[in-house]
């Protein structure tokens, strides 16, 4: 009821954020004498935000129609390369030159909670001029009718061995966030069957490996409720007439009501400099505000199935760590991990996975040989810095694109430790 209501609520409010949007257009119009007032900029800005406030965000483009590779612009192409009814398999094609040796390949897997793969839109950017890039697009469970059947996280391990698969040999799996689990849990089923398409390295960044380390108030809130709670409180039936009508889903919109709350006084002080912004006229910031929140605030409804078996599995019985995980009939035996190599990536400030639960992969891989680990812990980020920004640029990036050249095929193994950055972004 609770999902019909929103959808109601939102389809009664129309009328009104169409008549703000054109008296926005109104009072911003430089014919107009008002706009160059403060009283008409803050008419107008007023009226942007209620306008925005109540919009629904669709989901964004990965808006890269160019990269930098060897010093000169080349065009990119999106190509959905594999496709099935929950996920797309996006390849951004560069136009390289011809006989130009091929780069390394990446498989991004995006993370299933609650935000487009374009939430990766920066990640892909900064890897694109040195690696062939794929990424998982998740499709919105809303938009997807009930005849298509079920999606567990069980079929999500599934779509990735299949992506892994069509990819070919020597891919690099980057698990951002969420995916963490099934990337690692594919990585042990693919290992265990001695399969010979195994990732020639797997990224995980910012990812709830083992939640028991150092735990968050999105994981205490797991532990104090149990699943049923989960079921009672967050699934709801898509409303007609969207096309997956009558699927249970867990809401978007509730997955970012939690993410609001969580920070609720930094976003009401965005919007509130957002509005200052308009007033003065200061163009730059109040661009890169509406950039930000376009992004964040498009949301997509995941399947009941997959919710609550990851809300099971990851957050309340911890089985990846403690080894006792399955896939559908067979034990996930992450100890079966000896060939891909393994690199773990958090942030100081991580307030969604806390430090140590991703660095917790070492301890289950045994297996991994020291020369094929790293572990790296980027100051002062918290969740969003670990894969995205200033930081993940200068800092993280590199470090990926190393690690992944040294364990590909051929390439010169670094014998040595695992390594690990306290503070300071230096190696230690």
């Amino acid at each position: 009821m609770i999902y019909q209501l929103y959808e109601m609520n939102h389809a009664a409010i129309a009328p009104f954020r169409a008549a703000a949007d054109a008296m926005k257009f109104f009072h911003s119009n430089p014919f107009n004498p008002l706009s160059h007032t403060p009283a008409g900029r803050a008419m107008s800005a007023s009226l942007e935000l209620f306008e925005r406030m109540t919009r629904r965000y669709g989901k964004p483009e990965f808006g890269l129609p160019t990269t930098v590779v060897d010093g000169k612009t080349v065009q990119v192409t999106e190509e959905i390369v594999w496709s099935k009814p929950f996920c797309n398999l996006i390849h951004f094609r560069r136009a390289l030159p011809a006989g130009r040796a091929p780069d390394q390949k990446l498989l991004l897997v995006a993370p299933m909670s609650g935000h487009y793969a374009t939430l990766l839109r920066g990640t892909v950017e900064t890897l694109l001029p040195n690696a062939d890039i794929y990424i998982t697009d998740w499709i919105d469970a809303r938009m997807v009718p009930v005849t298509a059947g079920r999606f567990d996280l069980d079929d999500y391990i599934d779509y990735l061995i299949e992506m892994i698969h069509h990819i070919g040999p020597d891919t690099h799996v980057v698990g951002v966030c969420q995916p963490s689990v099934p990337v690692l849990a594919a990585v042990a089923v693919m290992e265990a069957a001695g399969d010979p398409l195994a990732p020639a390295s797997m990224i995980l960044m910012g990812g709830p490996i083992d939640t028991r380390e150092n735990p968050t108030a999105v994981n205490t809130l797991a532990q104090e409720k149990p699943l049923e709670w989960f079921r009672d409180n967050v699934i709801m039936n898509v409303p007609w007439p969207q096309p997956g009508f009558m699927r249970p889903v867990y809401p978007g919109f509730l997955q970012l009501s939690g993410f609001m709350s969580m920070n609720l006084d930094r976003h009401i002080s965005a919007h509130k400099e957002f509005f200052e912004h308009l007033v003065k006229n200061d163009g730059e910031p109040a661009e890169r505000h509406r950039d930000f929140y376009d992004e964040y605030l498009a949301v997509m409804d995941l399947t009941e199935e997959f919710y609550l078996q990851t809300v099971d599995v990851v957050f309340i019985k911890h089985a990846l760590p403690k080894g006792e995980m399955m896939h559908r009939d067979t034990l996930v035996d992450t100890k079966a991990i000896r060939r891909t190599a393994l690199l773990t990536v958090e942030g100081e400030n991580d307030d969604i996975s806390g430090l140590g639960q991703t660095e917790a992969a070492h301890k289950i891989c045994p297996n991994i040989p020291d020369d094929k680990r790293m572990h790296y812990m980027q100051p002062d980020v918290g969740h969003y810095g670990v894969f995205n920004g200033s930081r993940f640029r200068r800092e993280i990036a590199p470090r990926i694109l190393a690690f992944t050249s040294q364990n590909g095929s051929g390439s010169q193994e670094t014998k040595g430790p695992v390594k690990r950055v306290i503070k300071g972004g230096k190696a230690g």
